[in-house]
């Protein structure tokens, strides 16, 4: 079987540095670098007394790897004003958190070379868990200064709904 049924002369995986993020229905400015979406489905290990000298292995608990967005620092403050709803300084005793829309669901578009859409990922009840809002400083280097936040999230899934692009020549 092919392995891209729209483009079967098509021989070369997709490149890994085209991708945009979207929350709240906007996409989000700069972002440079995302760690990949992983799960791990626990295994929970059992025998029953007459068995023989193996075990079973059956699906246990699953979790979801946090996501590391980072992007160069400019005057966008998507990144901090997420962080803020889960802790903001000043805010007095009791009400640092913003519980109401502090979890967003966000969605990540990977494209083709050529910039066409090629999949798409939903993300599921997203919180901010970590912010760094600047870099350690070196006046000695020569870089670009990176901001980070990292996701928590409960699960995600394949948009089905986007499809294999018909690549131009």
């Amino acid at each position: 079987m092919a392995e891209f049924i729209v483009n079967p002369t098509r021989f070369d995986p997709y490149k890994n540095f085209k991708f945009r993020l979207k929350w709240d229905g906007k996409y989000v400015a700069g972002v440079s670098k995302m760690s990949g979406l992983k799960r791990t489905t626990e295994v929970v290990i059992h025998r029953e007394g007459g068995d023989p000298s193996t075990s079973r292995k059956a699906p246990g608990l699953t979790q979801f790897e946090p996501i590391v967005l980072e992007r160069g620092l400019t005057h966008d403050t998507s990144f901090e004003a997420w962080a803020n709803k889960v802790w903001q300084f000043g805010a007095g005793a009791g009400t640092e958190a913003g519980l109401k829309d502090f979890r967003k669901d966000i969605v990540i578009e990977f494209y083709n070379e050529a910039g066409q859409l090629a999949l798409a990922y939903q993300v599921f009840r997203c919180w901010v868990s970590e912010y760094q809002a600047l870099p350690n400083l070196d006046s000695n280097a020569n870089s670009v200064a990176i901001e980070h936040i990292v996701l928590q999230n409960e699960g995600w899934q394949r948009d089905l709904s986007v499809p294999e692009p018909a690549e131009r020549s």
